[in-house]
């Protein structure tokens, strides 16, 4: 093998390399939906927030499944109220940073008819999403959802929780209304909150 043609393999490798790498280090953050099988791969979020006018809010699929706790969990048992959907997975450094917010903000407006529920994924073990919980004062049921076949519910080119971690609103007819591809401070949740609990 000449030494061009063995410099121009070495190049060739180290792409490979760095593009790997780059995936690993994407791995939290927006989700690009793989195939049937449930295989999905995770790259950066938009750090965006949408709001929706009330016309023009689509209602997401009744997910139903086991809680991480193993009880039953079916989102639509919470029609009529303000629903907070939150994907999270305990490895996820953001999620850690947001988590505190929605703690609080799910104990202060529970009188106020908001239920916030939790979407774990990727965590293999049990353990891990349920020392996520008590190390963040998380008292709201999450979906256990390793293999991301939940996410995977939500139909293309829709307002889909594709982030790790994204958060969906649903207002109190049960349509989303917000969706925040983003972690998010306890200020940008209330901004996005206190709306929908005042509409009629």
């Amino acid at each position: 093998m000449s030494q061009t043609r063995r410099a121009s393999r070495r190049l060739a490798l180290l792409a490979a390399g760095a593009a790997t790498g780059a995936l690993v280090l994407t791995a939290c953050g927006n989700g690009e939906t793989g195939s049937a099988s449930g295989d999905t791969k995770f790259v950066q979020g938009t750090g965006q927030i949408t709001k929706v006018a009330s016309g023009k809010r689509q209602t997401p699929p009744d997910l139903s499944g086991k809680s991480v706790e193993g009880k039953e969990l079916k989102l639509s048992d919470y029609k009529g109220k303000v629903v907070v959907l939150n994907v999270w997975g305990s490895w996820c450094s953001p999620c850690r940073a947001e988590a505190p917010n929605l703690a609080k903000v799910a104990k202060d407006t529970r009188d106020k008819g908001v239920q916030f529920l939790g979407i774990n994924t990727r965590d293999l073990d049990k353990a891990n999403a349920k020392a996520f919980e008590r190390n963040y004062g998380v008292t709201y049921p999450s979906f256990y959802d390793p293999s991301g076949k939940l996410i995977l519910k939500f139909p293309k080119n829709t307002l889909s929780p594709q982030a790790i971690p994204s958060t969906l609103i649903l207002d109190k007819d049960g349509k989303i209304a917000v969706r925040a591809l983003k972690e998010l401070s306890e200020k940008e949740l209330r901004s996005a909150l206190d709306p929908l609990i005042e509409a009629k």
